[in-house]
């Protein structure tokens, strides 16, 4: 513990030290309250406050606590909790090693503060450190210490180190559950994140919201939307952080209808709709193809920032409608609004989709010439595909080989994937040959390889691309498909018997093919 001291005392710049001398009476004034609430201790004057307001007492950070009369665990973590908050954490941890010196015995609520500190400095030794002496001082199972350990772990460690202090804890409460929930859930291990949602004796918005914004960040977008109709069934009211994750989770499903609904919980619960929410709902209709509703939904925000630019201008861009998406950009010049990487990104997207190849490229050039460091490889990228598309391959080319840092896959799948559209095999070949090079499983290679040369007609070759795909034991990703009935969606991949009423689809599915069949004949 002494080397520990030393080493957050010699990290402590002359900087540091300077700000520490400025915020120092704040902190006692705080110690102060805190005194006087809760243990009745003499109050510290005024005089003294404003006397080390003129000095030059605080000149090194261990002298707050010097400058306090009756130091104790109350106010000793009130000053070490002060300066957490104001992100001063290698000080709160000097303060905290200086409080253990002076044989103030720490609380609960004293490693409730510091722990987080060694979290937000990344420091997973330090923090298995603390919690060696929450366990030395038998406060480490206790709830509120043994939330910040779990917090520790979850971020900086393994999970089954988080487990087992989640399991240590005496009766966790919701936040130890929550964090327990988000700690699975971002490392995909969503049954057992659902498992453990299911057995918490009691379930906030916060719990919900973790559940569902886990789920839709990660692609589990029926599980998403699932989840907030059974919290809505429950009776819980959504707030500002669940409805933006439930909406866009419905938008990545084209659940039109089912989006409708949460737009009216939104009008419902928050009544006026604040920017995040009326960005998720300006994305949900443009990918749902409804350009109209988002408009209606862009108008009635009193409040938008870029981000609300760039949903229109992207829904514009996705639903092939490039002039509107260019002449939006220019009403979004027009009120002063700089553009960012994203807005750049919709447009040359919307100049990809309806070949505004000129125009996609002077967007590109201007970018590069006034703001080159906005320029990232998504957008060489969309250049690549841009001409590829347009079927300009020397450029394209000349394009790729000209770039300031070497090509990806997505790079030479752009290329591949204008060379399907134009049949144009030998060019498809070599860039399938730089997409296997860097990666010898990709399989989507070979099917849009396969694809280009059916088109012109080289049988022998696909059948050779074929083989090989079998003879590697690579299978192509198996299609997917939703439907939206009565607000519940329906997912289905190529061959999918799980359905529980599968009998009744293939049942229909026979009876649909027959009558094709007698149709053709």
């Amino acid at each position: 513990m002494i080397q520990l001291l030393c080493r957050f005392r010699s990290s402590l710049s002359l900087n540091k030290l300077s700000k520490l001398h400025s915020l120092a009476p704040n902190y006692l004034i705080e110690t102060q309250k805190a005194s006087v609430q809760k243990l009745e201790t003499p109050a510290i004057g005024t005089d003294s406050i404003s006397c080390g307001c003129e000095s030059d007492k605080f000149s090194s950070v261990h002298q707050v606590f010097d400058e306090v009369p009756d130091l104790n665990v109350v106010s000793a973590t009130t000053i070490i909790g002060r300066f957490a908050k104001q992100h001063h954490y290698e000080e709160a941890i000097y303060l905290f090693l200086r409080m253990l010196l002076l044989n103030i015995r720490p609380s609960e609520f004293t490693f409730g503060t510091v722990i987080p500190s060694s979290t937000a400095l990344e420091d997973l030794n330090l923090g298995k450190q603390l919690h060696a002496w929450a366990t030395k001082v038998g406060l480490q199972s206790n709830v509120f210490v043994g939330s910040a350990i779990l917090d520790l772990y979850i971020k900086l460690s393994s999970i089954e180190e988080a487990t087992r202090i989640f399991e240590d804890t005496h009766n966790p409460n919701v936040v130890s559950y929550t964090t327990m929930i988000c700690g699975l859930l971002k490392r995909e291990r969503f049954e057992d994140a659902l498992k453990l949602f299911q057995e918490m004796p009691h379930r906030n918005v916060v719990s919900w919201n973790a559940m569902i914004g886990g789920y839709s960040q990660t692609g589990r977008n029926e599980e998403a939307v699932n989840l907030f109709i059974e919290m809505l069934t429950e009776g819980l009211v959504p707030n500002h952080s669940t409805l933006p994750c439930a909406i866009i989770a419905a938008a990545n499903i084209a659940a039109l209808g089912m989006g409708k609904s949460f737009h009216a919980c939104a009008v419902k619960f928050l009544g006026k709709l604040d920017v995040f929410v009326g960005n998720s709902l300006i994305s949900f209709y443009a990918k749902c193809g409804s350009m109209e509703d988002s408009l209606l939904v862009f108008d009635k925000l009193t409040e938008r920032n870029i981000v609300t630019w760039n949903a229109v201008i992207c829904g514009y861009a996705q639903n092939g409608r490039g002039e509107e998406a260019i002449e939006f950009f220019e009403r979004m010049r027009i009120n002063g609004i700089r553009p960012n990487g994203v807005t750049l990104l919709g447009l040359l997207w919307a100049c990809n989709h309806t070949g505004l190849v000129e125009k996609g490229y002077s967007y590109f050039s201007q970018a590069k010439l006034e703001d080159p460091g906005m320029l990232k490889p998504e957008h060489y990228a969309c250049m690549v595909d841009l001409l590829s598309r347009s079927g300009r391959f020397k450029e394209a080319k000349e394009f790729l080989y000209d770039l300031p840092f070497d090509p990806g896959i997505g790079f030479w799948k752009a290329l591949l994937g204008g060379c399907q559209i134009h049949s144009n095999v030998e060019l498809g070949e070599f860039a399938a040959r730089r997409i296997l090079a860097l990666d010898p499983e990709d399989v989507s290679s070979y099917v849009m390889l396969s694809n280009a040369l059916s088109v012109a007609g080289k049988w022998d070759n696909v059948s050779n691309i074929r083989r090989e795909m079998k003879e590697k034991g690579m299978t192509r990703v198996p299609g997917c498909s939703w439907i939206e009935i009565k607000s519940k969606v329906h997912v289905f991949v190529t061959g999918d018997r799980n359905h529980h009423m599968n009998d009744e689809i293939y049942t229909v599915l026979r009876s649909c093919t027959e009558q094709i069949r007698e149709f053709e004949l």
